[in-house]
């Protein structure tokens, strides 16, 4: 068992498969000639299995799957599979553009929830944001997603001025289909411009849609990072990411761990822990991840407080969302 010196237990791995991603979305990657991590540098198959079983061994049950964006690499496929093996909660973050290409192996390695980061539905609005014109790939994987059963949750970064009067449209999305919309707050990392004039709080989202929608709150569990509602009449739900605004620092459960091996204790943390070179050099993986779950800061990192208007994203350390993994 993965406990912190604050008494929470930690039972969620994300793993990050790649740096790289086919997309250029500016609150994630710093810019577009951003230079990737060279493949030996990268966690191998056999690597991330290994490191993956030392997690489940200590008590982890979920392993989510992220970026980059990890349907680029290409020996995807086959660590999927392998993980698939462990006999937890396996599942996966995508930006949606090349599901189309691994529906068969989601399904045989157990996957059953998807999560598409998805921060527009206007064509034009999405080449803006991502640099390239791939919105009706996405919105293509989405359908055949829904049609083979998979639950999907479309994770909405709102950032003020972009995509905030979008939110409408979002809600209306989950009218017929079985989909979770889920806004989230506009987040600070390395490169990616950060200020608070551009946040748009949960509580700022909600006076937007309550006056057309009646949310019912639905109970969650205590480690979710998510406000779930529910609307009278429609198939899917909406869900709020508070990280700024209400921050869930105190129920957390999540271990990050970067595609080149490191394991951060927090999206926020400036510290990491080399499990790569200790597994390759033959060291004790046990020890240095209960080591680096202990010293977890009781709040965000210990970088900045909720008090997000006095924040100067310049002064963090971290890196950028690419690097981390979401």
């Amino acid at each position: 068992m993965l406990i912190d010196q604050h008494h929470r237990i930690h039972d969620y791995l994300r793993i990050s498969l790649t740096d790289n991603c086919n997309l250029r979305c500016f609150y994630c990657m710093p810019n577009e000639d951003y230079h990737f991590m060279p493949h030996q540098q990268l966690m191998q198959p056999d690597e991330i299995l290994s490191i993956a079983k030392t997690f489940v061994a200590l008590g982890v049950k979920k392993i989510r799957l992220t970026g980059g964006e990890p349907l680029v690499r290409k020996d995807a496929a086959a660590i999927i599979q392998s993980l698939g093996s462990l006999g937890v909660d396996l599942s996966i973050t995508t930006n949606g553009t090349r599901l189309e290409y691994f529906l068969k192996e989601l399904q045989t390695a157990g996957i059953k929830s998807v999560n598409i980061s998805l921060d527009t539905l206007q064509r034009e609005k999405f080449q803006l944001i991502t640099g390239r014109d791939l919105f009706h790939k996405v919105q293509e994987n989405i359908a055949a997603l829904l049609k083979r059963g998979f639950r999907i949750k479309l994770n909405v970064v709102v950032v003020k001025g972009l995509n905030d009067q979008e939110m409408m449209d979002f809600v209306k999305l989950t009218k017929d289909q079985f989909i979770t919309v889920r806004f989230i707050e506009f987040m600070p990392f390395d490169g990616n411009k950060w200020n608070s004039d551009k946040l748009v709080t949960w509580q700022e989202m909600l006076q937007q849609i309550s006056p057309h929608y009646l949310l019912n709150p639905i109970a969650t569990a205590a480690n979710d990072t998510s406000k779930y509602f529910a609307i009278d009449g429609h198939q899917g739900n909406l869900a709020f990411i508070t990280t700024m605004s209400a921050p869930f620092c105190s129920t957390c459960n999540r271990i990050r761990l970067t595609a080149d091996g490191k394991i951060k204790n927090c999206l926020f943390s400036a510290s990491e822990s080399d499990l790569l070179g200790t597994l390759r050099s033959g060291g004790d993986l046990t020890a240095l991840i209960k080591a680096a779950i202990w010293d977890k800061h009781a709040a965000l990192g210990g970088q900045f407080s909720k008090d997000f208007e006095n924040i100067d994203a310049n002064t963090l350390h971290n890196r950028s969302m690419i690097a981390i993994g979401g």
